[in-house]
């Protein structure tokens, strides 16, 4: 009797250790199988604690390290871009604003002008030379008023006077400047011109000034041409020989 309790007692000690070593098993196998879910461990460590499909380096915010240097290269960029857009824009609106209104076609010997004009020479080394009287071989530049007119004829001058067009010339044997050339020169001089109105305006003195003076001294030499001429006719006459 004494045996059959004992072995009982063996047996369900057996019993309660292959129970004890399956939960523990069980237990075990749990724990390897959901690592990767409940340890900090591996790519999940990154996941956001509250089941968001990012990483926590997307979800939470920027240390004030980062965010300060991201502010120290972003805006100043930003800013330069926002003056270069305005800049640029205050640019178009002062073009806009300075900017002529003037159209240059060939001119034809039987056609006649209404509106204020000025001719410019385009064959020869003096092409870009602006004209008041038309001529076989020139353009002819038309405003809306007189302003404007003189404005263009004394642009046209001065860049004639410094030998602007000489760079534009094509041709071999007679020199020329085309069209297109002409209105690209007097475009981009025009808005240099009015953005420095007033030192504009003393040029042009100054070259009035000049063209008088030389107008003047063309007459005096032509009239000291003539004396001489006078002198030396009268000179044969009294000899015998004229």
């Amino acid at each position: 009797m004494a045996f059959f309790v004992l072995s009982g007692r063996v047996e369900l000690k057996t019993i309660k250790k292959m129970r004890q070593a399956k939960l523990g098993g069980f237990a075990k196998a749990r724990h390897t199988i959901g690592l990767s879910r409940s340890s900090p461990t591996g790519f999940e460590k990154n996941l956001h604690p509250l089941g968001s499909i990012f990483p926590k380096n997307l979800v939470n915010p920027p240390p004030p390290t980062f965010i300060k240097a991201f502010s120290f290269l972003f805006f100043p960029f930003f800013f330069s871009l926002l003056k270069m857009s305005v800049r640029s824009v205050a640019s178009k609106i002062l073009m806009a604003h300075y900017m002529k209104s003037f159209r240059i076609k060939t001119h034809r010997l039987e056609s006649s002008y209404q509106q204020p004009h000025f001719f410019i020479l385009n064959k020869g080394l003096n092409s870009g030379k602006p004209l008041n009287q038309s001529c076989p071989n020139c353009f002819v530049c038309l405003t809306d008023n007189q302003a404007d007119r003189d404005f263009l004829f004394w642009l046209c001058f001065g860049l004639w006077r410094s030998k602007s067009f000489h760079f534009y010339l094509k041709g071999s044997v007679i020199p020329f400047i085309t069209i297109d050339e002409i209105r690209k020169i007097i475009k981009e001089n025009e808005i240099k011109a009015s953005t420095k109105e007033q030192a504009f305006e003393k040029s042009i003195q100054a070259l009035k000034l000049l063209d008088v003076n030389e107008q003047k001294i063309k007459l005096t030499l032509k009239m000291i041409d003539t004396a001489r001429q006078s002198i030396f006719h009268n000179l044969m006459k009294e000899s015998g020989t004229g």
